[in-house]
């Protein structure tokens, strides 16, 4: 890979989608990778998120998550930061980078990171998994943002979190995989678009089957035919990834 070797990736949340997504993206030859979680790893992380063994139950995630990678690649570069990418220090951890990957838990919080991506031009893929489904999708400057899918995040009786509704393992796997594919393909020139046209990559595990669904930039988008101020949630929803 050309431009990997010199590339910074933000990879926030080190759980079942960060885990995945972070092997892949080192294995790939990514030049440094940033891991940002607030959360400790749980007993109940550890079916689905493969960096983190039974002995590092209650330590931080990213922690976990950073020795992992460097047991398996002792040259890459890890950084990491225990907590949230929040209003204070948003911006400035986007400029530093050169893609962001969404790894986070609960539609506010990834509505907040795709306005950052809007407001600072820098590339992001978003990712979510639910049960035995999954979806990611690039935000690039020029096409479509996440509030063309999603205007605002639904009441939190509305969706059940992932505590409730579980996750299979492997699901999870592979939608980290998938956002690890599409923002190599941002850092290989894929990084703008001038179509004002997304895919939304949809897997169903259950069916085994996945789809795409054409995303268009929504004219009156207040997330990037209008940028807003980003604003993070005061409450996100949590689950244990």
């Amino acid at each position: 890979m050309r431009n990997g070797v010199s590339a910074r990736v933000l990879v926030v949340g080190a759980g079942g989608l960060g885990c995945p997504a972070s092997l892949a993206l080192a294995r790939a030859g990514v030049g440094q990778l940033t891991l940002v979680d607030p959360d400790r790893v749980d007993v109940t992380n550890l079916h689905r998120q493969l960096w983190h063994r039974p002995s590092d139950v209650g330590r931080h995630k990213v922690e976990s998550a950073a020795d992992g990678l460097r047991r398996a690649f002792p040259a890459s570069r890890v950084e990491t930061l225990v907590g949230r990418v929040d209003a204070d220090n948003a911006a400035a951890l986007f400029q530093a980078h050169d893609a962001v990957v969404d790894a986070t838990d609960g539609t506010a919080t990834k509505l907040f990171l795709s306005d950052v991506a809007v407001a600072t031009r820098v590339p992001l893929v978003y990712g979510g998994v639910l049960r035995m489904q999954g979806q990611a999708m690039r935000v690039v400057p020029g096409g479509p943002c996440l509030r063309c899918l999603y205007e605002e995040a639904p009441s939190p009786d509305a969706v059940p979190t992932c505590a409730q509704a579980g996750v299979l393992g492997p699901m999870a796997g592979l939608v980290g995989a998938l956002q690890a594919a599409l923002l190599l393909e941002c850092l290989e020139g894929g990084a703008s678009d001038t179509s004002g046209e997304a895919v939304l990559h949809v897997l169903d595990g259950a069916t085994l089957r996945g789809r795409q669904v054409r995303v268009r930039r929504v004219p009156d988008c207040e997330g990037c035919a209008r940028p807003r101020t980003p604003v993070f949630p005061e409450e996100s929803e949590r689950c244990t990834r």
